[in-house]
C-alpha cells in the first residue's frame, strides 16, 4: 500500500497510472447514476407526509454529503502537503475545492427548491444552511487564494493552511442540528445508527451517492491530470508525452 501511495506522490507515475482508472471511474458513475436516479424519481414510493417532494434527496443529500467529505479529503491532503511536502497533494488540493464548490452550491440550491414546499420560504437563515453556505464562501475563499498565486506551488502551500483552518466549519454543519433549534432535519441515515427512511427510498439514496462519489474522483482525476501538464510541461516526460501524441 505505501509503495502504491509513494508512487502515486510523484507527477509522472500519477499521470501514467490514472489513465487506467478513467474508463472504470467513468462507467461505474454513470450506471449507478442512472440506476439510482431512475429508482429514486420512478419506482420509489412517495413520502407519507411530504408526497412526491422528498424526491429531491436523491440529489441535495449526496451533494451536501460530498461537499463536506471533499472538504475533510483536502484537510488531509493539506497535512500531506505540508508535513510530508507532497507535490501531488498540492494538485489534488485544488482540484477538490473547485469540484467541492460545486457540490456545496449544488447542496444549497436543491435545499433552497425543497425548503419552499416545506418551509414556505426559499431561505431562511438556519443553522444547518448557514453553516453550509459559510463552507462555499470557504471554498471560494480557497479557490480565489490560488488563482492569486503566479507560484503555484507556494500557492499550494498557502491554500493549505487556509484549508486547516476551514476544517473548524465541518463539525458546526454536522451538529448545528443537535446544538441548536432548527429548521433543518437531522441525519437521513448514519453508519452507527440504523436508518431513518424506508429500504424502498435509502438504496436508491446510497446508489446515487456512491455515483456521484465517482464522479466527483473522476472530474478530480482529470482535472488533476491537466494541471499536471501544465505544471510540469518543461519536465522531460511532458516532452516526450506531447511528442509521442504529436502536440
Amino acid at each position: 500500500m505505501w509503495k502504491l501511495l509513494y508512487q502515486l506522490a510523484s507527477p509522472k507515475s500519477f499521470y501514467q497510472t490514472s489513465r487506467r482508472w478513467v474508463p472504470w471511474l467513468g462507467g461505474g458513475a454513470f450506471f449507478l447514476l442512472v440506476v439510482g436516479i431512475l429508482w429514486g424519481l420512478v419506482f420509489a414510493p412517495p413520502d407519507y407526509q411530504q408526497g412526491d417532494a422528498f424526491r429531491i434527496i436523491y440529489v441535495h443529500v449526496p451533494t451536501a454529503f460530498l461537499s463536506m467529505a471533499l472538504y475533510a479529503w483536502m484537510g488531509f491532503l493539506a497535512l500531506l502537503l505540508l508535513i510530508w511536502r507532497i507535490k501531488m497533494a498540492g494538485v489534488i488540493l485544488t482540484m477538490c475545492a473547485q469540484v467541492g464548490a460545486s457540490m456545496a452550491f449544488l447542496a444549497l440550491v436543491t435545499g433552497s427548491i425543497w425548503g419552499k414546499p416545506m418551509w414556505g420560504a426559499w431561505w431562511v437563515w438556519d443553522a444547518r444552511l448557514t453553516s453550509e453556505l459559510i463552507l462555499l464562501f470557504l471554498y471560494g475563499a480557497i479557490l480565489a487564494t490560488g488563482n492569486a498565486y503566479q507560484n503555484k506551488e507556494q500557492g499550494d502551500k498557502v491554500v493549505a493552511i487556509l484549508t486547516l483552518v476551514g476544517l473548524v466549519d465541518l463539525p458546526i454543519i454536522h451538529y448545528s442540528v443537535y446544538w441548536w433549534n432548527t429548521l433543518h432535519q437531522g441525519a437521513t441515515f448514519s453508519v452507527f445508527a440504523k436508518p431513518k427512511i424506508h429500504a424502498s427510498m435509502l438504496y436508491p439514496l446510497l446508489l446515487t451517492l456512491l455515483g456521484l462519489s465517482l464522479y466527483c474522483l473522476l472530474v478530480v482525476v482529470l482535472k488533476a491530470r491537466n494541471e499536471l501538464l501544465l505544471r510540469e510541461r518543461r519536465q522531460r516526460w511532458v516532452r516526450v508525452l506531447m511528442e509521442g501524441e504529436g502536440v
